[in-house]
């Protein structure tokens, strides 16, 4: 299985001494205990988007201790003002792998945002975005599918309350974690289907909300974009609940589309 979403470091100083920094090696303990043969590191530079930092740098040490169990994503604040230089030197001198998580309070679609969007281009690489009330779209997310024509080698992957909250249709909540049942015809669902560089990650209370909220309608998205999703966990600290753990293992669909989301599509896209 691959956590196609991880954070460690210091990303909970709020919550501290409750929720102490996340190291490294307590992760690999996580992941051993859990399945997890590989993860994704996220880190998180743009200080609307956390409570703490966890550096590029950072992650690529991670990476480095520990190179047959982590991959390294880049995140540069996109208001940096040498965003394509330091990104260049991620990539090509440090090997990272993707972008990510993407989250500076901007609207998605802003000309600093579409920087980073062209890079990832011009590399083909996955970026993790997350939507919400920091990085902005609208309902219907027009912004997003803006940005997917504009830039169709970037593999843009969602996340995010409003990103999961646009699963269902226009006319429905799409603020926060919305209940019941899933209205045909959302963003989401619409998107996947028309844009072959849209995938998702199933992390986070979010994610998990958008499968479970009406298991009739998730039945229907997994048969639609089994191939395009990718298990995750958003894990920030120690000892962090994951309910994700639990839906996947009780998840009746066929094996093929199990063995896709817990690490084919990602293996494809980290072109492991």
């Amino acid at each position: 299985m691959i956590d196609f979403h991880c954070h460690i470091g210091n990303l909970q100083r709020e919550g501290y001494p409750e929720r102490p920094p996340f190291s490294v090696h307590q992760c690999v303990d996580w992941m051993n205990r859990e399945g997890i043969e590989r993860a994704v590191l996220l880190p998180l530079e743009s200080p609307e988007g956390g409570w703490g930092w966890f550096l590029t740098e950072e992650a690529i040490a991670a990476r480095d201790l520990y190179p047959d169990r982590f991959i390294a994503f880049m995140c540069i604040d996109v208001r940096y003002p040498a965003v394509e230089k330091l990104f260049d030197i991620f990539y090509h001198r440090y090997g990272c792998r993707g972008f990510g998580e993407h989250i500076p309070g901007l609207p998605f679609d802003h000309e600093l945002c579409k920087v980073v969007y062209r890079k990832c281009d011009e590399y083909g690489l996955p970026m993790v975005m997350d939507l919400c009330t920091i990085l902005t779209d609208e309902p219907g997310l027009p912004r997003l599918e803006a940005c997917l024509k504009e830039f169709p080698n970037c593999q843009f992957v969602g996340h995010g309350p409003y990103f999961w909250a646009n699963i269902s249709g226009p006319d429905s909540d799409l603020e926060g974690y919305p209940s019941g049942p899933v209205t045909p015809g959302g963003a989401v669902d619409r998107l996947m289907s028309e844009y072959p560089n849209l995938y998702a990650d199933l992390s986070a209370g979010s994610g998990y909300n958008a499968m479970t909220r009406d298991p009739e309608f998730t039945q229907g998205f997994l048969e639609r974009h089994w191939d395009r999703l990718m298990f995750g966990t958003d894990i920030c600290w120690h000892n962090m609940p994951i309910p994700q753990f639990d839906w996947f293992a009780n998840l009746e669909v066929p094996v093929e589309w199990k063995k896709a989301i817990a690490s084919g599509t990602a293996k494809k896209l980290l072109g492991l």
